[in-house]
């Protein structure tokens, strides 16, 4: 009795640690993808392996499965750089809501001249999810899908802490955006860049946001003001 105990804790014991070593695996699987992120040009196993301090065998052996995926491409050069499985993956994000914003961001661009974005939240981080640039100006401000900044800097993330209730030390700006209905930042990200954004009100809690971001001088109200309708008319389609 005692002995069949001891090793069913045992065979408990290895279970548990199978499932440690399967979660350390993933964790650093997905570690490998942020890291091929930041080196657009792409790394070779030793510079990844340095990257995520362990040893060449284990970055192999990490990169196998993600390149099967096709999360990770290989180049012909042997530098490991991400994969078009991951564009894929990205199209599916929220699909509703990019499909149901692109248009409107399409009109909106093309109505105030400006380059509007649609933006997510992303725990205490803020990722644009899709670009759409003018097609009637000669002089515009270009970014891309997948930028990063943190929630509560420019217009796009105050936007979406605007949409939801109060936070102890919130910045002013995400305050007065909420009284306003749209928020508005200058110089913050880039020096000379102005931007408005609404947050968009799908559900009961703000998670996106549009924007619109211009470098030349502009009424900054009547843009926001603007965009704020917008992102209402977006929220209304959402919920029906």
């Amino acid at each position: 009795m005692r002995t069949d105990s001891v090793r069913a804790v045992s065979e408990e014991e290895k279970s548990d640690r199978a499932a440690w070593n399967h979660s350390l695996t993933l964790h650093r699987g997905l570690l490998a993808l942020r890291v091929l992120a930041e080196h657009p040009d792409g790394l070779s196993v030793s510079e990844l392996a340095a990257a995520l301090d362990t040893h060449r065998a284990g970055t192999y052996r990490l990169l196998g499965p993600l390149i099967e995926q096709r999360l990770v491409h290989r180049t012909d050069g042997g530098r490991h750089v991400l994969g078009a499985g991951l564009v894929e993956l990205a199209s599916r994000v929220q699909p509703r809501l990019q499909e149901v914003a692109v248009l409107h961001l399409r009109e909106l661009a093309d109505e105030l001249g400006t380059t509007t974005a649609l933006t997510l939240r992303d725990e205490d981080e803020a990722v644009v999810a899709a670009v759409v640039q003018p097609r009637n100006t000669d002089v515009h401000v270009t970014y891309r899908a997948g930028v990063r900044h943190l929630i509560d800097q420019a217009a796009s993330g105050i936007a979406i802490l605007a949409g939801n209730p109060p936070q102890p030390g919130e910045r002013a700006a995400i305050t007065e955006a909420r009284a306003r209905g749209w928020s508005v930042s200058r110089s913050e990200l880039l020096k000379g860049l102005t931007g408005v954004g609404a947050p968009i009100r799908s559900g009961p809690a703000s998670e996106a946001s549009i924007s619109a971001v211009w470098i030349e001088p502009r009424d900054s109200e009547a843009a926001g003001k603007r965009l704020a309708a917008v992102a209402d008319q977006i929220s209304a389609e959402l919920r029906s």
